[in-house]
């Protein structure tokens, strides 16, 4: 086995892949050793990705996620590099033990011809044969092709009939769900920090990250004050908008695209993003770094007092400011920013719906899943060619009153160019 998986991580289809790569050669070694069947999440969390003492597999899913992409992986290995490979390796669902089986090798025919000869009666009946052959593999082509036929058209008219999906809607969503890759809905998880041995938690809405929790003098008082006792950081909440978000989502897309994981922000890693299509909902600085470095340069971004435009048009404002709440009651105006963009390596779809407050996402959303809007953001999108650009920016006007939105408006848009087309523009 351990020869195998070597030629497969040497392989180009791995090449890329550093985190499969690791979990693929782990677990090769368990399951050579005999260790395999007492494998826990928990053990490979931390033996395979460098997890923490803390890590709970009940709370961070990157090992389930992780061997469900190496299956995938492994089946796409086989289909291309590994076609003619004698081993075949798997890793079987609901077990963390992998399989190394032979390939089986088609049934050999030419041994009766060997014994009975090259006679007359044999030609003869050689060529009946393979008439009968070829007449039975050009009805098996047809068959495949006349069921593949009927199934893109029931696809096509499931499609058309299901409630609530409508050609706007598909055009909007395309990009996400008409592909064979898997689809994260990643939702913010603001970063708490747990006080240990007190039963408190503490949260700073300008602490996103655990080095700045370290530095924070806020913090340091907070520790203080109850004997600076130790700390951890925690992701276990999140707002009910983005549970009110993952819902709407969920519902729309279920029905079309079978193959959807909801993931909290803080597990989604560059390697996800090249090989699996994302949808990021939530605060800004919650997907600033995964976001950053993508092959498309964007022309606006969005900040903690609103939406900054880096190339308006002539007479046009420059900064959209977002009116925040400012007392008890949450009323206000926010912008949101929908962008849709390319994965790492320009395979993948990245779409991100973020504003400064949560009913601007959640007014977002209600727009990229009602039929009714979903026209209405079409029809501003929408090219001479009847087409919506691939990759582009949206900004949306979102009032609300106690935190729920009452008054959404369409507000511009740009489309965006990969670097390398923006260069040869230039």
């Amino acid at each position: 086995m351990l020869g195998q998986v070597e030629r497969i991580l040497r392989s180009d289809t791995f090449q890329n892949a550093e985190a499969l790569r690791r979990l693929l050669k782990y677990l090769a070694e368990k399951s050579v050793s005999g260790e395999a069947y007492q494998l826990k999440e928990y053990t490979i969390g931390l033996d395979a990705f460098g997890k923490p003492p803390t890590y709970d597999p009940r709370n961070d899913s990157i090992v389930r996620l992780q061997a469900g992409r190496l299956r995938q992986k492994l089946a796409e290995y086989y289909r291309a590099e590994g076609k003619e490979d004698r081993l075949i390796v798997e890793l079987p669902k609901g077990h963390f033990k992998l399989s190394c089986e032979p390939r089986q090798a088609p049934a050999d025919l030419s041994s009766e011809s060997a014994v009975e000869g090259s006679s007359p009666a044999v030609a003869k009946r050689k060529r009946a044969f393979e008439i009968v052959c070829a007449a039975l593999i050009f009805s098996l082509g047809w068959a495949a092709y006349s069921t593949a036929q009927l199934w893109t058209e029931r696809r096509k008219a499931a499609s058309a009939l299901r409630p609530g999906w409508t050609a706007d809607l598909e055009q909007l969503w395309r990009p996400l769900v008409s592909t064979n890759r898997p689809l994260i809905v990643a939702i913010e998880d603001p970063l708490f920090v747990e006080l240990k041995g007190t039963d408190t938690y503490y949260r700073d809405k300008t602490l996103n990250r655990w080095e700045d929790v370290l530095r924070s003098g806020r913090v340091a008082a907070v520790r203080k004050a109850f004997k600076n006792v130790e700390i951890e950081p925690r992701y276990y909440y999140t707002d009910l908008g983005e549970v009110n978000v993952s819902f709407l989502i969920g519902r729309l897309l279920t029905l079309g695209q079978q193959n959807i994981t909801l993931a909290r922000s803080s597990l989604i890693y560059w390697q996800q993003m090249a090989d699996n299509n994302v949808l990021f909902v939530g605060a800004p600085w919650f997907f600033d770094e995964q976001l950053a470095g993508m092959p498309i340069e964007p022309e606006m971004i969005q900040d903690r007092g609103g939406i900054h435009i880096r190339h308006p048009k002539a007479g046009a404002p420059a900064d959209l400011i977002d009116q925040l709440p400012t007392g008890v009651a949450e009323d206000g105006e926010v912008y949101t920013l929908v962008t849709q963009t390319s994965g790492p390596l320009g395979t993948t779809d990245i779409e991100s719906i973020t504003s400064n407050r949560t009913p601007g996402r959640v007014a977002a959303v209600q727009w990229f899943t009602d039929p009714a809007f979903a026209q209405m953001l079409v029809a501003r999108l929408r090219k001479p060619s009847g087409e919506i650009p691939r990759y582009y920016q949206l900004v949306l006007r979102v009032k609300f009153k106690d935190g729920v939105p009452t008054d959404t408006s369409y507000v511009l848009h740009h489309e965006l160019q990969l670097k390398e087309q923006t260069a040869r523009a230039k």
